[in-house]
């Protein structure tokens, strides 16, 4: 009984060892969660807007909502960049349930095309003294602007004059379908936080853009700040709408917590450079056609297949039109079918210029940055031109070379007979003795030749003595 006592004793202290320490656990956690909320999690966008910049933000908005921020600041200074990037960012932004703030920092930044489009979809706008925004026009319609007049094709100038009225004010339908598909997702944007959606019109057709104050008083932006500083105080107190629900920030002295990109990030940001992904390609394919024409070379195909790799991925992020692909692959195939088969140097030349069209079209955008370098493409075309010849020629000496090993080889080679015999005997050739079949008598010293070979026996018929 006493023992029972004792046992029963032992094990209510167990239990109540046990309940402390998950109530520690609890109240670290709920500590931990608190000191969570009270901090800002600050992300840089700094350039253009691209595949790379969206992972770092996407997972910068993450981040935030795993540790419990209470705001995410963007602060940006960027010309815009990729569509499909910016609206990946944006549907993140309207998503988050953390309060984001855009802000255009420092003195002369800007948040030109895309940047405009995210400061319209950020829970709170902000710019700092000396910035601006605007210049929402799609890219694409910019070389020419916004109803460009086109060179009109009819004789009659009054069908000329209407031609051009009609271009001044609308321009083409593929034109008119961007541009209205733009009006309506800024506007839509702007009625989310009760923005001037009037002027976010304008800054697509027209193009405009505003000062830091000017956008204040317009109603585009929802405050002023000189730094990060000013503007967690002036976000202190400031009610905002996430997810349909109202909070109110509390951000006065609250810590702030810089995201830095990583190692993904980086290199995300290096293979999704045009000019770089354009290379990767060209040397998996380099690296693959030498393997397929050395077999057993295994490094050159390792190192192609890692590049196709990389060149597909970053492919499947920026906005690639396989039409150059195509073009740049049957300009490789002509090249090397121009040696095969020649055409004069048609086949050739033909080859040559589907390369170069191939690799001008290769990336569908108007964005200088994201375009690839006319001088890389004229450097790569005839380098590429010299490898294909060079290879494919080299592959063809190798097969007019005769076999120096193996049967191929020993028939039609010329012996000398070690003795004489009249059926079966030995015979020494290529500096070896073989079993040798004659149909003939052999002498001595005679030589034979060599016109077929059965295992190991070489049959030969003897050539006549010269006098």
């Amino acid at each position: 009984m006493k023992s029972i006592k004792q046992a029963g004793h032992k094990l209510s202290v167990y239990a109540a060892g046990v309940i402390g320490a998950l109530s520690l656990v609890l109240l670290f956690s709920a500590a931990a969660l608190k000191a969570g909320d009270d901090h800002a999690l600050l992300l840089e966008l700094d350039g253009i807007i691209g595949p790379a910049t969206s992972d770092f933000l996407i997972r910068g908005m993450r981040k935030a909502e795993d540790n419990n921020a209470q705001v995410l600041i963007i602060r940006m200074n960027t010309p815009g960049g990729l569509d499909t990037s910016m609206r990946e960012i944006i549907k993140h932004i309207l998503a988050s349930p953390v309060p984001v703030v855009s802000y255009v920092s420092p003195a002369g930044s800007r948040a030109a095309s895309a940047g405009t489009y995210m400061m319209y979809a950020s829970h709170v706008a902000a710019m700092a003294p000396a910035t601006n925004l605007g210049a929402a026009t799609p890219v694409k319609l910019t070389p020419g602007g916004l109803g460009a007049p086109k060179p009109p094709d009819s004789k009659d100038k009054e069908d000329k004059d209407k031609q051009k009225k009609d271009d001044a004010i609308e321009g083409g339908a593929m034109e008119r379908k961007i541009i209205n598909d733009a009006v309506a997702y800024i506007r839509g944007l702007a009625k989310l936080y009760g923005r001037n959606a009037e002027w976010a019109e304008k800054a697509v057709r027209e193009g405009v853009s505003l000062t830091a104050e000017d956008a204040l008083d317009e109603g585009v932006i929802d405050l002023i700040a000189k730094d990060v500083d000013d503007l967690l105080n002036q976000l202190d107190g400031r009610k905002v709408i996430v997810d349909e629900k109202t909070l109110t920030l509390h951000t006065t002295g609250m810590k702030i917590e810089t995201l830095e990109p990583d190692w993904r990030n980086r290199l995300l940001a290096v293979i999704t450079n045009p000019n770089v992904a354009y290379i990767l390609m060209l040397l998996g394919i380099y690296g693959l056609f030498f393997e397929l024409s050395n077999p057993g070379s295994i490094f050159p195909g390792v190192v192609g297949g890692i590049c196709i790799l990389l060149a597909l991925y970053a492919f499947h992020v920026l906005p690639v039109d396989y039409a150059g692909v195509a073009l740049i692959l049957l300009g490789i195939a002509l090249m090397v079918a121009e040696l095969f088969a020649p055409s004069f140097g048609i086949l050739g030349i033909g080859g040559a210029v589907a390369f170069v069209i191939g690799s001008m079209i290769l990336i569908d955008t108007e964005i200088e940055a994201f375009r690839i370098s006319m001088p890389l493409i004229v450097v790569v075309a005839i380098f590429t031109s010299l490898f294909v010849f060079a290879l494919v020629s080299l592959a063809i000496k190798q097969r007019h070379r005769p076999v120096v090993s193996g049967k191929e080889q020993m028939i039609g080679s010329v012996g000398e007979a070690t003795a004489a015999f009249d059926d079966v005997g030995q015979i020494r050739v290529h500096g070896e003795l073989w079993e040798a079949h004659s149909k003939n008598p052999v002498d001595q010293g005679q030589q034979v030749k060599v016109y077929d070979m059965q295992g190991l026996t070489l049959l030969v018929e003897p050539l006549a003595n010269e006098e």
